[in-house]
């Protein structure tokens, strides 16, 4: 069986570099059209692998050239694909446009994405239930979030994104919750510009078990746990595309958690796994090994 199951999106993503952020009634030239394999579920399962994981997808495509490529290309990666399920939409697709300084818009059709249900995540018991670690997205239903939890007998960890309101029965079955600023603020119903204090605050008001883990880009991470917070900076880096970076910070923090380090010693790591991430281009394509990242930053030595 598997350490870890994710259950999540797979997309083929069709990157464009443009000069600036797209604005509304705006049309802009950009460069050559990238096609690489993607979506959030299907990146954090890969990264998960490179890191050396075993890694279950739970997930879906459509019967369509793309969904057959995808299944492929995680299974070249040594994810299992058992669970990935083909159904009558076409494969999720992420339209992203990468900025000179590697941020990046993401624009989702879900397709197939959507079309993953709770029954689905229900035949794949037993492979989430023996997993030490799921590890879930919102690019899918909230109900299949929900099940997977149920089921989930080690780690729970989830990453709000997409940006959408979740119950409070779903956040109270969630171990480490993983969001953006802008996924906090948004959980919320708040404002994003605050102060890192302002979301020490916010994150404590969500009945997450464990802790929640704030990612912030260039300024690092912050770890917010019983009411105290640790702000872990970023490392100095060269950034090309920042597309994937937060995929595989999920997924390290993960494999940092499995290796029985404390939340901010993980959150430390998960910082210097992204931080490779982004000094790449592509989304999947830029996703590190455990070997490459040590190599850009030395052997990691946890703080306990």
């Amino acid at each position: 069986m598997p350490e870890v199951a994710v259950v999540g999106s797979i997309n083929v993503d069709r990157s464009v570099e443009v000069p600036e952020p797209p604005r509304r009634g705006a049309t802009l030239l950009g460069g050559p059209v990238l096609r690489g394999p993607g979506g959030k579920g299907a990146n954090q399962a890969v990264a998960l692998a490179r890191l050396g994981r075993t890694t279950a997808m739970i997930g879906a495509v459509g019967r369509d050239p793309d969904g057959m490529w995808m299944r492929e290309v995680l299974a070249a990666e040594r994810v299992s694909v058992d669970g990935v399920e083909e159904v009558d939409e076409h494969t999720g697709q992420a339209f992203v446009f990468v900025e000179p300084n590697g941020e990046s818009t993401i624009v989702v059709s879900p397709g197939a994405n959507m079309a993953l249900s709770a029954a689905t995540v229900e035949r794949h018991a037993e492979t989430i239930s023996a997993a030490r670690a799921v590890l879930a997205q919102q690019e899918i239903p909230e109900t299949c979030i929900e099940r997977a939890a149920e089921l989930c007998t080690g780690i729970f960890v989830l990453n709000p994104a997409p940006p959408r309101p979740l119950s409070y029965q779903a956040l109270s079955r969630v171990d480490i919750l993983v969001p953006n600023r802008h996924e906090l603020t948004s959980l919320l119903g708040v404002d994003d510009s605050c102060e890192l204090e302002d979301l020490v605050t916010l994150a404590s008001r969500l009945p997450v078990s464990q802790a929640i883990v704030v990612t912030l880009g260039e300024e690092g991470a912050l770890v917010v746990k019983d009411g105290t917070y640790v702000h872990i900076p970023a490392v100095p880096v060269r950034a090309v595309d920042a597309t994937a970076a937060g995929d595989t910070f999920c997924a390290a923090l993960v494999d940092g958690l499995l290796e029985g380090w404390d939340v901010v010693d993980a959150v430390r790591w998960a910082v210097r796994v992204a931080a490779v991430t982004t000094e790449r281009a592509g989304a999947m394509t830029a996703i590190p090994s455990r070997a490459e990242v040590e190599s850009r930053f030395g052997l990691f030595v946890p703080s306990g």
